[in-house]
């Protein structure tokens, strides 16, 4: 994986996720399926500018969901990353920076 708007694709807003970014300054981030720890921490770095102390990563299996009268299907697996910046550090989720 090499561009990191391929890697990063998009912030997760949570519950949970707004408890840990208030609690220990880590951010929630749906990232591609093949990227690696080493992968998100350049992507985050490199979009952000800010210093990334730790990645955690996560498959998250796909639900079933039913269409209508038909039987249904499943959803598709993702990859979730939560990422812990330096103290001091924060990333403007979802907020227009100056």
């Amino acid at each position: 994986m090499n561009h990191a708007l391929t890697i990063i694709q998009r912030p997760l807003i949570t519950e949970r996720a707004t408890a840990l970014k208030a609690a220990a300054n880590q951010y929630v981030f749906k990232v591609a399926t093949g990227a690696s720890k080493r992968d998100i921490k350049i992507a985050i770095e490199q979009l952000f500018k800010v210093q990334v102390l730790s990645v955690n990563t996560m498959r998250v299996h796909g639900k079933f969901r039913r269409l209508g009268a038909s039987r249904g299907a499943y959803r598709a697996d993702w990859k979730k990353a939560i990422v812990a910046l330096k103290a001091g550090q924060e990333i403007r989720v979802g907020e227009e920076t100056k």
